[in-house]
């Protein structure tokens, strides 16, 4: 099982940016799937995720510095996720991963490899 993440760049503040993340062989529907970055010098977080499963599949979420900014979103027939990022920001700066839960569970389990946003 792989998620190769691709789309990422170097911009100036309010400048936009397309991630993508291709989820190859994975043989089961996560219950979500999402996104994460890690700031230098800083612990990965969270920044948005889609649920697949549950009450609350097809609803998606964020941290708050990014809403109205940033959207995620998957499209089922090319096992990718997105995230458009707009009006991007210095603080957006990161390496942005995308992430998987690991089969029959809700904790994130399956990492891509991630790919470098500057803003600046």
């Amino acid at each position: 099982v792989q998620l190769v993440e691709s789309g990422g760049g170097s911009v100036q503040p309010g400048g936009s940016l397309r991630l993508s993340c291709v989820f190859q062989g994975l043989t089961y529907e996560p219950s979500c799937v999402g996104w994460f970055r890690q700031a230098p010098g800083k612990e990965r977080v969270w920044v948005a995720q889609v649920d697949r499963a549950g009450r609350t599949a097809g609803t998606t979420s964020y941290r708050d510095s990014v809403k109205g900014r940033f959207t995620i979103s998957i499209d089922n027939h090319k096992n990718t996720l997105y995230l458009q990022m707009y009006d991007l920001k210095p603080e957006d700066t990161a390496i942005y991963y995308c992430a998987a839960a690991s089969e029959g569970t809700w904790t994130y389990g399956l990492w891509g490899q991630g790919t470098q946003v500057t803003v600046s």
